[in-house]
Formats: C-alpha cells, structure tokens, sequence
C-alpha cells in the first residue's frame, strides 16, 4: 500500500490530501481537505500578494486536517506530491517550501506536480476506467488547452488561447454585467433566462476553410468576443433588461467555439474518449455542448464533479502518484515556477 500526501497552493484554494494506493493498484481518495479564500470577492479578483499570505496562514491546519480524516500520520505517508507550477509565484512557494521542510524533517520524499497534469488525471479519481489515448480540453481561470494523450505521460498540446482564458473571460464579462467574482457560475445560471436570439455574438476562430495544419484549426481566442461584450453592454439603454441575454449570447459563443475546436482535436488523432478539466469543466452547458458535437464522432465525453474540476489536492496527490511510481522524486532545490511545459510534452 502507498500513501501520497498532496498539497496544491497555486492560486487561492488551500488544500491538502490523502490518497492511498492498494496493493491491487486501486486508487482511493482517504481525504479532501479544500479552503477557498472567498477574501478576493471584494477585490473582483485573486490579489496575489494577500493569496500567498492567506496559505502561509492555512496551510499547516488544513495538512493536519486532511490527515486526521485519512487516519494517517506522517509516520504512514509515502510521498509528498506538491504543486511547482503553473499558478502564482508566491502562492506556490507556500506549498513548495512547505513540503520541502517536511520532507526534510521526516525523510518522506517529494514528488514536483504540474498543475495541469493534475486536472489530466481528476476525473480518473470518480472513474478508474477512464485510460489513454482521449483528447482533453482543459479549461481554467488561466488555462484554455486541448491536449492528445497517447499514453500517461506523454502529452501534445494541439491548441491554446491567444489571449484570455476561458475562465477569465468569463470573470470579465461577470464584472462587465455586475455580477459577483468568481463570474463562471453567475453567468451560467444568469444566462439560463437569456433569449438566445437577442445578442448573437460570432464564434471566435471558427473558419471552416481553415486546414488542421493551421495553428489556429485548434487554437482559441477571447478578447475579441470578450470586447463585443463589452460594447453590448455599452449600447444597452436597459441593462438589467438586457443582461441575461447578453450573457447568454457571450456563453453560447464561448461554449460552441470550444465543442468544436474539441471535436477538431478529436477527429484529429482519431480519439473517441474526451476529458475535461479545469474549473471551468463545473459549466454544464459547455459539458453538454461537448457531448452533442461529438456524438456523430461516437465519442464518450468525461468530467470530474465540481470538487474534483476546481482546484485541488486530490488531483495533485493523483499525478504525484504517478511520478512517484516512475521514480520520480524532487530535488532540495526545488523551486517555483509562474509556468512551465506539461512534463513529457512532445
């Protein structure tokens, strides 16, 4: 049996976990330890200088507590998975200095975690049938990716944003319509009463001449919808009349351009299992949109739940395992990193 520690910091989620490997190879999450920082509210945004503080101050409670519900100790942990990139300097440091010093006054080793080979492997902790090869789209506050998977480990980015992430598009557009940080799930339930005739806005990137050699086939780009959402607003003489059908204009916009940039991924490499990942993957709309446009495809489309989709330990602790089992360990210097490649991209 092995017993992975996980800690992730990179943004404002202060969590810890415990994840347990039998000897039969199953995977079981013991614990799941998150607190959010609901502080940056007041801000309309993360303020990297208070999030790195906030996990100075709940780091060490939040450990002891995810391994108090594991029953375990650090006397029974194996590894120590942390978050090294990508996310905000600062915050990550909290974590990565933290298991550092625990790692050298216990002896147990630490095991570097990419953020965004976390949220790869999410949706494997509800269902462990879910194996390469799949197309992943990873979507976040500051992520938008596809990914092929050919194998754990080995990782193709196909296409990314230009610009805004899908997640901060949808925070911006959350403040352009007043509606409260963190913006994804105000728009969504907003746009659930939206007319979706009344503000149709053009899908970004979306040129069906444009051949599966170009960049931009797969790539995505917000700040163009993001500034027609902007001037909807602006030539609104009725905003609260007209609010929830712009944000269902803006979501359907988004929504659609990334089921198809998806389906194009998949078609692709002839994949037809799909994951998604990220906080973003929490909309429904977008998880149906994707599974409509590649139904015809006969492709089967994974999510993680909410808890698992945003971020978290339990994810990291995941990904260490794997690293941890190809005998990966980190050296004392490690460091953090604002970003960095998926390791193993090709």
């Amino acid at each position: 049996m092995t017993l992975v520690l996980g800690i992730e910091t990179s943004c404002d989620e202060t969590s810890a976990a415990v994840l347990q490997q039998t000897a039969g190879g199953e995977v079981v999450t013991r614990s799941l330890v998150i607190l959010s920082q609901d502080i940056h509210r007041v801000f309309g945004g993360v303020v990297p200088e208070i999030a790195s503080r906030a996990h100075l101050t709940a780091l060490v409670p939040v450990v002891r507590q995810a391994l108090h519900e594991a029953g375990a100790s650090t006397d029974t942990i194996d590894a120590i998975a942390v978050t090294y990139t990508p996310g905000l300097v600062g915050a990550l440091l909290v974590g990565v200095n933290y298991a550092k010093g625990l790692s050298l006054s216990t002896g147990i080793p630490v095991v570097p975690v990419h953020h965004m080979e976390g949220h790869l492997f999410a949706v494997t902790l509800e269902d462990a049938n879910v194996e390469p090869p799949f197309t992943a789209l990873l979507v976040s506050g500051g992520h938008t990716l596809l990914v092929d998977v050919p194998t754990w480990g080995t990782y193709e980015i196909l296409g990314s944003t230009r610009d805004d992430a899908a997640g901060e598009a949808f925070d911006k557009v959350a403040k352009l319509l007043g509606l409260p940080y963190p913006g994804g799930r105000h728009v969504e339930t907003l746009a659930q009463t939206g007319d979706p005739t009344r503000f149709v806005f053009s899908r970004p990137m979306v040129h069906r001449n444009t051949p599966p050699t170009d960049a931009a086939y797969f790539d995505v780009s917000f700040s163009g919808l993001k500034t027609a959402v902007l001037n909807a607003v602006r030539k609104s003489d009725d905003l609260e009349r007209d609010k929830a059908h712009i944000a269902r204009g803006f979501q359907d916009a988004l929504v659609d351009t990334l089921a198809e940039k998806t389906y194009r991924a998949a078609r692709a490499r002839n994949r037809h299992q799909v994951v998604l990942g990220g906080g973003v993957a929490c909309n429904q709309t977008l998880t149906r949109a994707v599974r409509a446009r590649l139904e015809s495809f006969g492709a089967s489309v994974s999510a993680p739940t909410p808890r698992l989709a945003t971020d978290n330990a339990a994810m990291i602790a995941r990904a260490g395992l794997f690293r941890y089992n190809l005998g990966e360990r980190a050296p004392l210097d490690l460091s953090a990193y604002a970003s960095a490649p998926l390791p193993g991209q090709v």
